[in-house]
């Protein structure tokens, strides 16, 4: 693997192009989503974990090496046209207005960022999925109402065992199926469940989900990492409390609260009086999961937690309606271009 990133850091340095033509073609033979540097990341995801952050390093300054050198070239056919009174009669006007991230995305991106300065890296997984990966694997029984079409949307298959992922659990299957211990991982990504659009509810959402394995991993391993985010998120003076609670996949397991952002912890109609909005659910990997993926359970202990990242974000920036987040609406989008 370093052998070719050095081979590829050696042909990038040496890039030429004689038209913009040419530069494009080099763009999307390095830099895009299945051009050379996509490959090599989806080639790290199998690397020993002894050698992930070596190896990151070097194909994050790969990355940065390829940008570089594409923008320097870019820039020099810029100034001979400009240079030679030609111009592209095709680009828009200036001022060409700034877009912004969608609210979610930068939500998605704290937390990420938040998870990733303790030493949690990024995992993904496909949105269709099975019946094992979702459901079977995570410890779910066969009568579960989670299976039911009420709650679960269904692909047209034979085998009826095709659906559009409820969790990004999954995305935590597959990798304990394909990785032994120490795993830590977090998995943002989209799910689906069959329910009624409202300003509450919808059909689609997004998650985030965490997962820990190794030797003498323990609750309060979970506690620690549960009390750091929640500072981070929400700032230093936020407490959290811990709810026991069930999950299949989770043994034991406890729903996590934080003081109310509007009214300290004193009480709101925001928190129904209470004090305390529940954020997150979490609890230690249930010996039955680390067995279906082939994890010895007498050796390897582990804690996961899952949040909606739609209700971060409705904490962060009281947005009431759940459907803004996917209508486009231009005006609602506008009020977080300096929100990154």
């Amino acid at each position: 693997m370093i052998h070719k990133i050095s081979k590829l850091h050696e042909e990038i340095n040496n890039l030429k192009a004689d038209n913009a033509g040419e530069l494009e073609s080099l763009r999307i033979k390095y830099l895009s989503k299945k051009g050379e540097i996509a490959q090599l990341m989806n080639e790290f995801r199998t690397i020993a974990s002894e050698h992930k952050r070596e190896i990151g390093q070097r194909l994050n300054h790969l990355k940065e090496v390829a940008h570089d050198k594409l923008s320097e070239m870019k820039e020099l056919f810029a100034h001979e046209d400009s240079a030679s009174g030609q111009h592209d009669l095709t680009r828009t006007p200036y001022p060409i207005p700034l877009g912004s991230r969608h609210p979610l995305q930068i939500v998605q991106k704290e937390i990420c960022d938040t998870f990733a300065r303790l030493g949690f890296h990024i995992a993904e997984g496909p949105e269709v999925e099975d019946d094992w990966h979702v459901f079977s694997a995570l410890n779910f029984p066969d009568n579960h109402p989670a299976r039911d079409m009420q709650d679960t949307f269904f692909v047209n298959n034979p085998s009826g065992t095709i659906v559009l992922r409820t969790h990004t659990s999954s995305v935590q299957t597959r990798t304990m199926e394909t990785q032994q211990p120490p795993i830590r991982i977090i998995c943002p990504g989209r799910v689906y469940r069959n329910e009624a659009i409202s300003y509450r509810a919808h059909c689609f959402f997004h998650q985030v989900e965490a997962l820990y394995i190794d030797r003498h991993v323990s609750f309060a391993d979970l506690r620690q990492v549960l009390i750091f985010f929640a500072k981070e998120m929400f700032g230093q003076e936020t407490q959290i409390r811990l709810r026991p609670s069930y999950f299949p996949f989770t043994e034991p397991s406890a729903e996590m609260d934080i003081t109310c952002l509007l009214c300290g912890g004193k009480g709101c109609p925001f928190c129904k009086h209470t004090g305390w909005v529940e954020i997150l659910g979490c609890g230690m990997v249930h010996p039955n999961v680390l067995e279906n993926c082939g994890i010895d359970s007498n050796t390897f202990t582990g804690y996961a937690l899952g949040m909606g990242i739609e209700r971060i974000t409705n904490l962060k920036y009281r947005v009431t309606d759940l459907r803004l987040f996917s209508e486009n609406d231009i005006q609602f989008l506008q009020q977080f271009e300096s929100a990154h």
